[in-house]
């Protein structure tokens, strides 16, 4: 699920849209910022979606198998055992889930090729005529073929990979994401009653998260032009145009939680912005914003305009 870095992720791209965008109604960007995460929770649906396919196709495939000019005895009687797996039929019966599938209007028509594909891929696996010959299961280890298809066919094809990257333009990104929300969908679905069994939450508590990075986007905007004299008095000796664009949001964003956010502990500010840095910013971008932000802050809590409430003390 989306955690609060992933979030801040989703604002700082917001951010970034907005300076280089000619649109400058904020409630336009907070439009786009929102509709990023339900973006992250429908390529989940998809996601679960393409497992289905690829299960759905078993039927397909042991048609295809029947008609052949000389079938073997394997051919005439397939087994179609993944057919009445516990995970898939939980799945079925979800109302969440039902309900995005209609939502996001999600249909697999424009590419038949893939679900056939990744079926031969796990037909042809040691892990599946494994499952096919095990007459034990339980929802535990039929979830465990769930698994596999998803991690060793899904995640290592590279048609599904280009699917994905066409129709999700943050993919790369989220990638990480939807892998931990189908890992919270393997944990939730533990019952036999399919009723007892829900979907993964898009994070942990929308209510808050939805307040946190519209008050984050809305504030960094508000105060954008102090914040970049901030900013400035503290890089005289850099050229403007020598400093990344990600950087400065990346500054902006941490000023705006030091001084809005009295919740949010100062060193998880910094820590969760140079974490970013790493992967969104230029090599030395981590020890220059750190290095800054560590100025502002000084200037701030001197000034009295650091104001933290319970675990967010600063420690002096």
């Amino acid at each position: 699920m989306l955690n609060r870095r992933h979030l801040r992720v989703k604002v700082l791209q917001a951010l970034y849209a907005y300076h280089q965008s000619e649109d400058k109604e904020v409630k336009n960007h907070e439009k786009q910022l929102l509709q990023s995460i339900d973006k992250v929770y429908e390529m989940y649906i998809w996601m679960l979606s393409l497992i289905n396919e690829v299960i759905d196709y078993a039927a397909n495939d042991a048609e295809e198998r029947a008609n052949k000019h000389l079938p073997t005895a394997d051919d005439l009687k397939p087994n179609l055992k993944i057919m009445e797996n516990r995970f898939i039929n939980s799945l079925h019966h979800n109302k969440e889930y039902n309900q995005a599938v209609k939502k996001y209007k999600i249909s697999w028509d424009f590419d038949p090729e893939l679900s056939r594909s990744l079926f031969i891929i796990l037909r042809n696996s040691e892990e599946y005529k494994a499952y096919l010959a095990k007459t034990d299961d339980t929802i535990s280890s039929d979830k465990d073929i769930i698994k596999f298809i998803f991690k060793k066919v899904i995640l290592k094809s590279s048609l599904a990979e280009q699917v994905f990257e066409d129709k999700f333009i943050h993919w790369p990104v989220d990638k990480d994401v939807l892998q931990a929300l189908i890992a919270k969908t393997f944990k939730n679905f533990a019952n036999d009653n399919p009723e007892q069994n829900k979907l993964a939450e898009v994070t942990a508590n929308w209510t808050e998260d939805r307040d946190f990075i519209v008050d984050l986007f809305e504030k960094a905007i508000k105060f954008d032009k102090p914040y970049q004299e901030m900013i400035n008095t503290k890089t005289t000796n850099w050229e403007p145009d020598r400093i990344a664009m990600m950087d400065t949001l990346l500054m902006k964003m941490g000023i705006t939680e030091f001084v809005n956010f009295n919740s949010v502990p100062v060193k998880v500010t910094i820590n969760e912005y140079l974490e970013i840095a790493k992967e969104f910013s230029t090599p030395k971008s981590n020890s220059f914003i750190n290095g800054i932000l560590d100025k502002i802050l000084a200037d701030l809590k001197a000034d009295n305009k650091i104001k933290k409430i319970g675990r967010g003390l600063i420690e002096e």
